[in-house]
This record gives structure tokens, C-alpha cells and sequence, in this order.
């Protein structure tokens, strides 16, 4: 019989520790702050910021936006990020993507200091997980680690494969499986025999954006699913790269989508500001 895990509940768990510590941090007198920007009128960026504003108010944590509008240059933007940098009343800098095809992301990305990147997608925070020296790990994947922290799942020994080389989710989620001795294979379009490789997994982290690419064959009795994909099915709702129905029979954890690693993003983000808040004010 599979568990659910519940990324909600563990989310709201690591929010209230943040809240715990950000109420600590301003009872001697330091404040922190998000600053969060946005270019254009993308739907569904202006959801995920209204809900990182949300996550700030609930922690305590100062939220700063940035609307720009769509026409922005790749200068002006430029000019904000770097004004914010040397701003030492913000703490931590994510600029929402996608941008606008006129900008150059990359560019954005490297302009963030790397002492205020929560997202942890500049190469020197990127270059320093790796090594595990960092100050930051990117949301997603610390999201996942946390996830099987909660359920007591060790994965010290086990066959992990990772299902997406990107490098917001796969290749990180390598690097922090990797860190607690785990044995990973990162998988993506041009892997052979994936359906055997996914058979000989204890945990599965499906990142391939594809609406129920993992199927029930390619998952053996008792292994651990982690869905990290968010789709639309074909009557327009929600769902991730496991067909969550058929996979649930031989999984002993699953998450389901809505519910599972989406809301630990955010909970993750949290904690990387609270992180670069105590880092900017040589707090331990």
C-alpha cells in the first residue's frame, strides 16, 4: 500500500520555521527583504510571484516587486538588478522566468550577486554546490530533499534515477542525491533502455515536463516516486509526469500534482532568503 506525501504539509512546516527564525532575527533588530522581478504580462508568472508574496508575508520577510513592463531593455533591466545589488536592505534578488524573447536570461542571471541569488542560479552558487560549499541550494531539488527528509527516507546506497537534465531540477538533483551517497543516473531524450533503467530504481525523480511519461511498467514494487512536473491533461487540469493512477499500485511513496513538490519551491525559496538574511548580517 503506497503514502502519500504530503508537500504541503511539510511546506507549511518549513515556512513556520522560517517564521520562527525571522521573528528572532527582528526581535534584535534586523529586518530582511525579497526583491522580486517581473517582465510582462505572462499569466502564470504573475501567479507564481502573487504566491511568493504570500510566502514573505506569512514568514515576515519584506516583499519588494518590480513590475517592468514587456517592452523593458535588456539595459534597463540590467541597471535594476544591479541597483539592487548594491541595495543592503535586500537580501535576496529572483527575476521570474521566462523573460521576454528580447532579453537574455543568462545574462540577468550572472548580473544577480551571488550572495543575494535565493534561486541559486548563478554559475558561482551553481560551482560551489557541486563541491558542497554552498550557501544556497536551488529550490526544486532542496525541495524534493526535504520532502524525503520529512518521510524518513534514506537515500544513502539507493539506485536514484532522475528523469531530465535540466538546469533548474535534474542536474542539481543529482548533485544534492549525490551528497548523501546516493547512486544516480540522470536520464533524458537520448538515454537507451530507460524502461530497464527505471526498473532498477529505488527512487524515481520524474523532471521531463511531459504529462504521464512514467507509466507503471517502468516502475518496480516498492520504489519511491517523486513527480516534479507540472502539465495540463487533456480536459485542461493539472498534472505531473507519472500517470499517478497506475504508478500509485507499486510505489511505496508517491507525490501526487497538485500538492507535492510544487509547494515546497516556494517553502525552499523561503529558506534560502532567510539563509542570505543571516549570511549579510553574520548571524549563525
Amino acid at each position: 500500500m503506497f503514502k502519500l506525501i504530503d508537500g504541503k504539509m511539510v511546506s507549511a512546516a518549513v515556512k513556520d520555521r522560517v517564521k520562527e527564525e525571522v521573528a528572532r532575527l527582528k526581535e534584535k533588530g534586523i529586518e530582511g527583504a525579497l526583491a522580486v522581478i517581473i517582465v510582462g504580462n505572462d499569466p502564470a508568472s504573475k501567479v507564481y510571484v502573487g504566491n511568493k508574496k504570500k510566502a514573505c508575508e506569512y514568514v515576515g520577510i519584506r516583499s519588494v516587486e518590480y513590475a517592468l513592463d514587456e517592452n523593458t531593455t535588456q539595459q534597463e533591466l540590467l541597471a535594476l538588478v544591479e541597483k539592487l545589488n548594491q541595495d543592503n536592505s535586500i537580501n535576496g534578488i529572483l527575476c521570474q522566468l521566462p523573460l521576454p524573447k528580447h532579453l537574455d536570461d543568462k545574462e540577468v542571471i550572472e548580473k544577480i550577486s551571488a550572495q543575494k541569488d535565493v534561486d541559486c542560479f548563478h554559475a558561482e552558487n551553481v560551482g560551489k554546490m557541486w563541491i558542497g560549499e554552498y550557501s544556497f541550494k536551488p529550490c526544486t531539488p532542496a525541495g524534493v530533499m526535504e520532502l524525503l527528509k520529512a518521510y524518513d527516507i534514506d537515500v544513502e546506497g539507493k539506485n536514484c534515477v532522475i528523469l531530465g537534465r535540466s538546469n533548474i531540477v535534474g542536474k542539481p538533483m543529482a548533485a544534492l542525491l549525490l551528497e548523501k551517497n546516493a547512486t544516480v543516473t540522470v536520464c533524458h531524450s537520448r538515454t537507451k533502455n530507460l524502461k530497464e533503467i527505471c526498473l532498477n530504481a529505488d527512487i524515481i525523480v520524474a523532471a521531463v515536463g511531459r504529462a504521464k511519461f512514467v507509466t507503471a511498467d517502468m516502475v518496480k514494487d516498492g520504489a519511491v516516486v517523486i513527480d516534479v512536473g507540472i502539465n495540463r491533461n487533456e480536459e485542461g487540469k493539472l498534472c505531473g509526469d507519472v500517470d499517478f493512477e497506475a504508478v500509485k499500485e507499486n510505489a511505496s511513496y508517491i507525490t501526487p500534482v497538485p500538492g507535492g513538490c510544487g509547494p515546497m519551491t516556494i517553502a525552499m525559496l523561503m529558506q534560502n532568503t532567510l539563509t542570505s538574511i543571516k549570511n549579510m548580517n553574520k548571524e549563525v
